[in-house]
């Protein structure tokens, strides 16, 4: 009787793996529920690269028109408004990681109740999961002391704009960020979010629920502490009372996983969210920066597919004898905030004092 079985180094069985890879580690990303090839999403997917060869993409913004118009007895020609244009460029490059395991039929693979084989994939599906929300934290949260493209998805980080970072208290410096009680995260840093939200130019587009406009918040879990415990009137209560009521809207993914809601944002706890970096560059201790998020808040993309249905490469060699199985798992990807005309497109960061509590 003949048994067909895939080994080491069949093309068949590594692509295989290498769907399983990409799968799972996109799935696995704490921003994978927010991203999409449409532009109402707040992490737009790219496919660009995937149709043509570059490692450089040009992202163009049309912004909207504000001309008076005319009527009656008026002339329009003369009277046309030009266009106004902006662009940002996003880049992608490689990120590969590989793990080395002694391979079956040796005593170290006896003595473990699993397979090393399947145990070094999981590993790499938590190491890219991982490595890629790190890249989108720095980016979002603006932490310019990121400056390694394997922590910043081969994209420099930038500073947040000038009109996209609020600090409470009137502090202009996220060095003068104290443990006075004006500095900690409440309830009207969400309501100066979504003033500036819709009077900003050009403004923050909200993300479309079922027909309702909704913003997304993220916040450090020292932030969520102090939210919680913050015993002036109308905080914490206000956003169990507007919490999610098991309504249409809250079936969406951006709700999965939420604290609750408040003026139509969706709050989520993310213990990826950096600190504060004063204006002469340091990092600052026991702050965070919140992260507000709209439309297009930031964008991710991958080459072309190494093989149908997938951006990894997965990659198995066999050492010493074949006692020893190196894996390898290869991506080309890129990942940054939006960025028009120097001014940050969907982002808003709020930086309040955070410090454990316990």
């Amino acid at each position: 009787m003949s048994v067909t079985s895939y080994g080491v180094n069949d093309a068949l069985s590594n692509k295989l793996w290498a769907k399983k890879l990409n799968l799972e580690a996109l799935k696995q990303t704490y921003f994978g529920r927010f991203m999409g090839e449409g532009s109402s999403n707040m992490i737009q997917v790219k496919t660009d690269f995937e149709k043509s060869a570059g490692d450089e993409l040009t992202i163009g913004l049309r912004v909207q028109l504000e001309g008076d118009g005319t009527t009656e007895g008026q002339v329009l020609q003369g009277n046309e408004e030009a266009l106004s244009t902006y662009s940002d460029k996003f880049k992608i490059n490689e990120l590969a990681h590989a793990v080395r395991v002694r391979n079956k039929n040796t005593i170290d693979a006896q003595r473990v109740p699993f397979n090393l084989r399947s145990e070094a994939k999981d590993g790499l599906n938590d190491w890219f999961s991982n490595r890629f929300d790190t890249c989108m934290a720095n980016h979002l949260c603006g932490n310019t002391l990121a400056t390694d493209g394997r922590y910043t998805g081969n994209n420099t980080v930038t500073a947040p704009s000038t009109n996209r970072i609020y600090r409470p208290g009137g502090a202009t410096d996220d060095a003068t960020i104290n443990g006075d009680n004006t500095k900690f995260f409440k309830l009207d840093i969400i309501d100066a979010f979504v003033e500036a939200a819709g009077t900003a130019s050009p403004m923050i587009r909200p993300i479309m629920v079922n027909g309702e406009k909704k913003y997304l918040g993220f916040l450090h879990d020292y932030q969520v502490t102090a939210m919680r415990t913050s015993t002036d009137a109308g905080q914490w209560l206000d956003i169990q009372k507007a919490a999610l009521a098991g309504g249409a809207a809250s079936k969406s993914p951006i709700y999965t996983g939420a604290l609750g809601e408040y003026n139509n944002v969706v709050l989520h706890k993310w213990n990826r969210i950096t600190n504060g970096i004063s204006n002469a560059g340091a990092v600052q201790a026991n702050t965070r920066r919140a992260v507000f998020c709209g439309a297009q808040a930031g964008v991710v993309g991958f080459g072309k597919e190494f093989s149908k249905g997938s951006h990894f490469k997965w990659i198995e060699e066999l050492f010493d004898y074949e006692r020893e199985l190196g894996v390898s798992g290869q991506t080309v990807w890129g990942i940054k905030k939006s960025v028009f005309n120097s001014e940050d497109f969907g982002v808003w960061v709020a930086t309040t004092y955070a410090a454990k509590k316990a």
